[in-house]
């Protein structure tokens, strides 16, 4: 009889065990990987809990609310933020950026820029920078991976880049022009619809001009309106400021530029009238490894440079490349669906969303951004906090 019990003793002791290692065995697999939504590959680790910043969906921050959490930031995190103004923009606002970086540690650190809202009334833009830099603040301190970017980076944010636009919900600054055509790299081109028109006595002020007779001399078609994209390069306020900004940075690895809505993200693409630069076939593949990662494990597709040829037309992403010779990159926030068009207005929401399914980008540049600087390939994968990238909207 003792016999027995001790048997069944050792039976319940044993199945405890096993159901115990089944049981842990099975965590453990499902936390080395996030669930696959994207069928993506993308490494999540257990000691990593990372913070998302308690925002609301229906709460965007205008140029105001945005001085004040940038300053906010700068109060909380003295050792890792530095708030500045690069420039002012038409009307005087000051345009704001944000570096975040251990303060601390001095040692050479890789650097990157990031801007949002050049357009006015594209919100989500800048958005986007503001729950990055909240995220990676918030995570200082607890999360290895985030420690590794500030301790081993210096990123640069601007998330308003037109204060005037963003203020009166406009794509282009008070002058009326269209700052992310107001950039020297294939500068004024009629052939991509833009026109040296600029501010016209400083009181005729015409965003788009309708030309019927060039589209057709240009075989474009329908589309007969021209963009004013200011008399010369850099002839605004904001792009001279960023300008002078941008030359004064040492060891820059990559840009993004934040936009919305055509829902993608894309590299510099190749240029079929006389182009003023060359993307070799190495920087392509370079530029694929990150298009391909975001293809596969978010929802944003990738516009692949060596598929998409326009004829240049003074954009910030061109300038970059060409200046610095860097990764640089357009990235189109908002689902079409959520357009919230072209002369401002329509809807934003949704908010919570879109910033969930920005982050993953960019994350995977940042801990990629040794790779970026020496032009190689992006094979760093990052952990991403729980529910991070969201399931697609439908």
């Amino acid at each position: 009889m003792q016999d027995r019990k001790i048997v069944t003793l050792k039976v319940i002791f044993l199945t405890s065990i096993l159901i115990t290692v089944i049981f842990f065995t099975g965590c453990i697999e499902d936390g080395k990987k996030l669930v696959d939504k994207y069928d993506g590959e993308i490494e999540t680790r257990l000691d990593q809990v990372a913070t998302l910043p308690n925002w609301k969906s229906d709460r965007y921050h205008d140029y105001y609310q945005t001085t004040d959490m940038l300053n906010d930031f700068n109060d909380r995190y003295p050792d890792l933020v530095d708030v500045s103004s690069i420039g002012k923009s038409v009307m005087g606002k000051d345009i704001w950026c944000i570096r975040i970086t251990n303060e601390k540690n001095n040692n050479n650190k890789y650097s990157c820029l990031i801007d949002g809202c050049i357009h006015g009334s594209e919100w989500e833009a800048g958005e986007a920078c503001l729950y990055l830099a909240e995220f990676l603040l918030i995570n200082y301190g607890s999360n290895n991976t985030v420690e590794d970017i500030l301790n081993n980076s210096e990123i640069y944010i601007i998330p308003i880049l037109n204060p005037d636009g963003r203020e009166n919900n406009e794509r282009w600054n008070d002058n009326a022009i269209d700052l992310n055509r107001n950039f020297d790299a294939h500068f004024g081109r009629l052939k991509s619809r833009n026109i040296r028109l600029g501010n016209l006595f400083g009181v005729i002020k015409k965003p788009i001009i309708e030309f019927p007779i060039l589209s057709k001399l240009f075989g474009l078609g329908e589309y007969n309106k021209y963009i004013n994209c200011g008399r010369q390069a850099f002839s605004e306020p904001e792009t001279s400021a960023y300008r002078d900004f941008a030359n004064s940075l040492k060891d820059l690895s990559f840009y993004v530029a934040c936009h919305t809505a055509q829902y993608w993200i894309g590299s510099v693409c190749n240029v079929d009238y006389k182009p003023e630069f060359v993307v070799t076939s190495h920087e392509r593949t370079v530029f694929n490894s990150v298009l391909d990662w975001t293809d596969k494990n978010t929802e944003y597709p990738a516009l692949y440079g060596e598929d998409y040829q326009h004829a240049g037309f003074g954009s910030a992403q061109d300038w970059f490349f060409k200046k610095f010779h860097i990764v640089s990159f357009t990235f189109e926030i908002l689902n079409l669906d959520y357009e919230p068009g072209y002369h401002g207005g329509g809807s934003h929401d949704n908010l919570i969303h879109w910033m969930k399914s920005t982050l993953p980008v960019f994350i995977y540049l940042l801990v990629n951004i040794e790779n970026l600087h020496d032009w190689e390939t992006t094979d760093i994968q990052p952990p991403l906090p729980e529910g991070v990238p969201p399931e697609p909207l439908k």
